[in-house]
C-alpha cells in the first residue's frame, strides 16, 4: 500500500495510500526533470510546509520532541474495483534532532467489481527519517526515509501481500519565498508473489503558500513495473493543506494515473492532522 503521505508513502494489496504520505529515483526518463529541479534549487531559499498529502516525500523530519498524528483515508478506484484505507493512523515523533520515527497502522478495505467489500487490518508501516544536509542559500535539504512494510494484512481478502517490503529513498527540498520544491526517489525491495519485481519510485512536488492558513500544490510521480507483464505507472495529484489552528490541520489531495495497466485509476487522500510538542513560553515584556 502506498501510504504518504502526506509525507510518506508503499505497496499493499494493489492500492495506493500516503503518507503520509505522502514520493524518486534518478532514472533516465526523469533525469532532465530532476536536473531542472536541482538547478532551480541552487538559486532558492526559505522554508514552508512539505510532505503529505502526496505520494512523494520530503527530507524534513518532525522537530525534536515534537510529533504529528494523522487520522486519514485513501481511496483508489478503477475498472477492477475500489480499495484503500478506512481509516489509517499515522504517528511521527522526533526523539533526536534531525530524526523522526514513523508508524502507520491501517485498516484496509477491498471492493472488487461485482463482489462484496472486505475490510480488516492492513500492512503495518515502520520507518525512520534522517536529515543529513540542512538547507542553505546555495544547497537543498537532503535526507533519507527508509520504510519497512510488514505483511500483517489478510492476503485472502486482498488486504495485504506476502513478504516484507523495504523502501530505500533519497529526498531533496528547496524553498524560495512562498514556494517549495521537493522530490527524489528510491528503490523498493518487493518480495512475495512469484511474479513480483523490485521497482523504482520517483516524484516531484511544487507547493505554494497562499496564506498562513492555506497551501496548495501538485505532484508528478512514477513507479516502474511491480510485477512481470505490468507497465510503468505515471500520474499526478493536486492537493491542499488547511491550517485550522497552529496544531490542527486538514489535508486533501486527488489525482489519477495517466499511464499503467489501469491508467484511469482515480486516487484520493484526506486526513486530519494533530501536531504536538513543547511550546516556547512567551516572555512578558516589562
Amino acid at each position: 500500500m502506498e501510504l504518504r503521505g502526506l509525507k510518506n508513502r508503499s505497496t499493499d494489496g494493489g492500492y495506493v495510500v500516503r503518507n503520509d504520505a505522502a514520493g524518486s529515483i534518478l532514472n533516465l526518463k526523469n533525469f532532465k526533470l530532476w536536473a531542472l529541479f536541482v538547478l532551480i534549487s541552487i538559486f532558492c531559499t526559505s522554508s514552508v510546509w512539505a510532505g503529505p498529502p502526496f505520494v512523494t516525500d520530503d527530507p524534513e523530519p518532525v522537530e525534536y520532541k515534537h510529533g504529528e498524528f494523522y487520522v486519514a483515508s485513501v481511496t483508489n478506484h478503477n475498472t477492477d474495483g475500489t480499495s484503500g484505507t478506512l481509516p489509517h493512523f499515522e504517528l511521527n515523533y522526533g526523539p533526536l534532532p534531525d530524526v523522526h520515527l514513523h508508524l502507520i497502522a491501517p485498516f484496509a478495505y477491498n471492493k472488487p467489481r461485482h463482489e462484496g467489500m472486505k475490510w480488516g487490518y492492513g500492512m503495518t508501516e515502520l520507518g525512520v527519517k534522517y536529515r543529513f544536509v540542512h538547507e542553505t542559500e546555495s544547497i537543498p535539504m537532503v535526507g533519507t526515509f527508509p520504510i519497512v512494510e510488514l505483511p500483517t494484512g489478510d492476503t485472502t481478502k486482498g488486504l495485504g501481500e506476502h513478504g516484507t517490503k523495504v523502501f530505500l529513498p533519497i529526498w531533496l527540498q528547496k524553498s524560495f519565498g512562498p514556494w517549495t520544491i521537493y522530490g527524489g526517489g528510491g528503490y523498493w525491495y518487493n518480495p512475495g508473489a512469484e511474479d513480483n519485481k523490485n521497482f523504482w519510485q520517483s516524484g516531484l512536488v511544487v507547493m505554494r503558500e497562499l496564506s498562513k492558513t492555506i497551501s496548495v500544490g501538485g505532484e508528478i510521480y512514477d513507479f516502474t513495473a511491480r510485477t512481470k507483464g505490468d507497465k510503468n505507472v505515471t500520474g499526478f495529484n493536486l492537493g491542499t493543506v488547511i491550517n485550522v489552528t497552529d496544531d490542527h490541520h486538514i489535508l486533501f489531495s486527488a489525482g489519477r494515473d495517466f499511464t499503467g495497466t489501469n491508467k484511469n485509476t482515480f486516487n484520493m487522500y484526506i486526513a486530519y492532522q494533530l501536531t504536538f510538542g513543547p511550546h516556547e513560553e512567551k516572555k512578558e515584556e516589562k
